[in-house]
């Protein structure tokens, strides 16, 4: 007769979703690990920042892709993402405009972008100032350092 199977039972929930994530479709999201990587400058736990048009789903998709690559980082053991929104205003894409400027002040904080992002190592400051002070932007990427 073969051997009975072990069935093992996972102690923390491998994704949670807030009503939060589900209230805009259009917002920017940070993953962040369970220990700090090296950057020119600092460290940080910060490994992606992204954008969405199409909500939560975009998130979950996201997490699957970049666990599969940023958990063979030596270290490190789980993601978790965190929405980040702003007030929405006609006819411009205020999301884009956040993540834009939380890029710029990241690599200005670590000497450059996270490691998940491909796009803006070379983005510079535009009219994201006008929408977003400084101060704030970089108390968003501190809270998550």
């Amino acid at each position: 007769m073969a051997r009975k199977l072990t069935i093992r039972i996972g102690a923390r929930p491998a994704i949670t979703i807030t009503r939060e994530a589900t209230r805009s479709h259009r917002l920017v999201y940070i993953a962040k690990a369970n220990r700090a990587l090296k950057y020119p400058f600092d460290r940080s736990k910060i490994v992606y920042i992204g954008t969405t048009r199409k909500g939560v789903g975009r998130i979950a998709a996201s997490a699957s892709q970049q666990a599969r690559r940023r958990l063979d980082v030596h270290g490190v053991k789980s993601l978790e993402f965190f929405v980040v929104t702003c007030k929405p205003l006609q006819r411009l894409r205020t999301w884009s405009k956040l993540e834009s400027a939380l890029l710029i002040t990241f690599k200005r904080e670590f000497g450059a972008v996270p490691v998940g992002n491909t796009m803006g190592k070379n983005r510079r400051w535009r009219d994201e100032l006008e929408y977003f002070t400084e101060r704030r932007l970089q108390s968003v990427i501190r809270r998550y350092s």
